[in-house]
């Protein structure tokens, strides 16, 4: 297996704080790997240890199979990044931000910054002092800078801070074109698991500095079959209906106006004919599928549990 990034029980501790523990990263070369967690969860303090910015207490980075130490410039040089919020010189245009950046990357390339200007849509506003620049922006000419060298390795934190719905759909299919297109790897953190579902290939889930669970999106569809979601204004009686009457054992109520069955040897029709000849009231039923979003909150109420 070729991995661009391995981290190796990634510890990190400040004044007496444990940060993240045991932190152990598999990202393939090639693939959109979705960082997820809650905020203060430990995403960016994993990215500031990836991208050398912080030293891990405990633990090792390994990227492109060579261990990071202070010493790795030409590893470094391979990547790009955005930690927190993008800063930049105010006093400059966007275009003279990204000229900069490439002069300290050693990365000479004609048209590599109109290019990147054109591909985050900063044209117009290249010749605009980045102080005025909006949050959505900044976020943009942040992402630009990250690209504009076409690293083989992106490490975007919250990527999508600032940006409205259709800058969001615009930055989903910029990233699947660089991964497509320019075989650039690409490990993105967010909180918005809707996004986050319709861009990665693979996931790892952190909660409370613990990495718990690396899976494939597609190990999701397989593992989380569909379920029929019941609402009741009665749901003990409904629940009592499907495990005395239909016995019925995997359910789950998520609340008190519904339950998910997840049986696939019974349709939604027989459970309402059972629920009816009961005289138990519904107010609706159907067949749905589990998505990233409930997979991630049943596994970190899990954990807490």
């Amino acid at each position: 297996m070729s991995y661009v990034l391995q981290t190796d029980h990634l510890t990190k501790i400040i004044d007496g704080k444990e940060l993240v523990k045991d932190v152990n990263i598999h990202v393939k070369k090639g693939e959109i790997y979705g960082f997820l967690g809650p905020n203060g969860a430990g995403k960016t303090t994993v990215m500031k240890m990836i991208t050398n910015l912080w030293k891990p207490t405990e633990g090792t980075v390994e990227l492109f199979g060579e261990r990071l130490t202070p010493a790795s410039y030409e590893v470094l040089g391979r990547m790009g990044s955005i930690i927190e919020f993008p800063t930049f010189y105010n006093h400059l245009t966007g275009r003279e931000n990204l000229q900069l950046h490439c002069e300290y990357m050693g990365y000479y390339n004609p048209g590599s910054v109109e290019d990147a200007l054109e591909m985050l849509e900063l044209t117009d506003a290249a010749d605009k002092p980045a102080g005025k620049y909006s949050l959505g922006m900044r976020q943009r000419l942040g992402i630009a800078r990250a690209v504009l060298s076409r690293p083989e390795f992106l490490v975007l934190d919250e990527p999508a801070n600032g940006l409205d719905p259709a800058g969001m759909r615009k930055l989903r299919d910029l990233f699947k074109m660089l991964c497509t297109e320019y075989s650039i790897t690409i490990m993105l953190s967010s909180h918005i698991l809707s996004e986050v579902e319709s861009i990665a290939d693979r996931i790892g889930i952190i909660h409370h500095g613990v990495l718990m669970e690396e899976i494939s999106m597609k190990e999701i569809s397989e593992r989380n079959m569909a379920y029929i979601e019941l609402s009741a204004p009665d749901i003990k009686k409904a629940a009592y209906v499907l495990s005395d009457k239909l016995e019925l054992g995997n359910f789950r109520i998520v609340d008190e106006k519904s339950i998910r069955i997840y049986e696939s040897r019974i349709s939604a029709n027989d459970i309402s004919k059972a629920l009816a000849a009961q005289d138990v009231e519904i107010n609706g039923i159907g067949r749905k599928a589990e998505t990233l979003e409930d997979h991630f909150l049943k596994l970190t109420k899990e954990e807490q549990r």
